[in-house]
């Protein structure tokens, strides 16, 4: 007798009401723990129960059938008696059946934000039968977008009586950076720099997905200004040459929360030469230059 699947979200450790959120942390967190690797001793069981209850809890269509029907050994679901009833039929034509396909096998790999723009190859673990497991390469291609599934013909458990294997449908997940952001074949990022810089121009450590590069900031560069590098995004495709996207930086403006006697006398006497003090009595006096500074990088 086959054993009866445990609930999903008791699996994962979560609330029916638990957001996609919280289903993704509690399954890093159960993913790092039972990993065959970390853990050999049930032969992969707990690591594969885990990535059969976040495949369906993380997949929003999955989780809402899932949520109405149970799974097949739900006693409360719908699924239960059509299983009953197949289960019956079997049960009648047994000895007529010689040959079962195998069953397919869903995977959710995450892999980074620097992985997923250049591509990267990752060992998995798949149940190979009900008690064994093997290890399979992926290749993940240059590109790959967050939420990409990958099915591979014949990769799944082997299939009875000299029927075919089942499939291995691998469900990617790019995990967020820390300062980029992907837009199609683009890259974004944004980088402050300080009010002297964008008055008077500067050169600047700028991060890429190939590490830094120096940017000129052009004198009087005003806040929000986007500033594009070719050939810096995502690859297109694999190899040195591939055709690839573009790096955008939005530039911001740090405002400086205190000032030195010193600095706030050359600001103000930068005021007084650009005539921020000086006006015709008939018009009205224009904000002081530090205020019309903060005005403008509140904006």
């Amino acid at each position: 007798m086959a054993r009866r699947k445990r609930d999903y979200y008791a699996v994962l450790g979560v609330e029916r009401s638990a957001t996609e959120g919280d289903i993704k942390r509690a399954f890093r967190e159960l993913a790092r723990r039972h990993h065959p690797d970390v853990n050999p001793a049930d032969g992969g069981e707990a690591f594969r129960e885990i990535n059969e209850a976040y495949a369906v809890l993380s997949d929003r269509d999955a989780r809402a059938r899932y949520d109405r029907w149970g799974h097949a050994d739900d006693p409360g679901g719908l699924s239960a008696v059509v299983d009953a009833a197949q289960d019956l039929i079997d049960d009648l034509f047994r000895r007529r059946r010689t040959k079962q396909r195998g069953r397919d096998v869903r995977y959710t790999l995450e892999i980074t934000f620097e992985e997923a723009a250049f591509g990267t190859s990752k060992t998995i673990t798949i149940p190979a039968g009900e008690t064994a497991t093997r290890d399979f390469t992926l290749v993940v291609a240059p590109g790959t977008k967050d939420g990409e599934t990958r099915k591979l013909r014949g990769e799944g458990e082997p299939g009875r009586g000299g029927a075919a294997a089942g499939d291995l449908h691998v469900n990617i997940r790019v995990a967020e950076h820390a300062q980029f952001r992907r837009d199609g074949v683009d890259v974004h990022s944004d980088h402050t720099i300080t009010f002297t810089q964008a008055a008077l121009g500067a050169v600047i450590d700028l991060p890429t997905l190939d590490g830094p590069v120096k940017m000129r900031i052009p004198d009087g560069t005003q806040p929000g200004r986007v500033f594009r590098i070719r050939g810096r995004g995502i690859p297109q495709a694999a190899g040195k040459n591939a055709p690839r996207g573009d790096h955008l930086v939005h530039v911001q403006l740090e405002v400086p929360t205190e000032l030195t006697p010193r600095q706030r006398e050359l600001l103000e006497e930068l005021a007084r030469i650009s005539g921020e003090t000086d006006h015709p009595a008939n018009e009205p006096p224009k904000k002081r230059l530090l205020d019309r500074v903060r005005s403008l990088l509140d904006e």
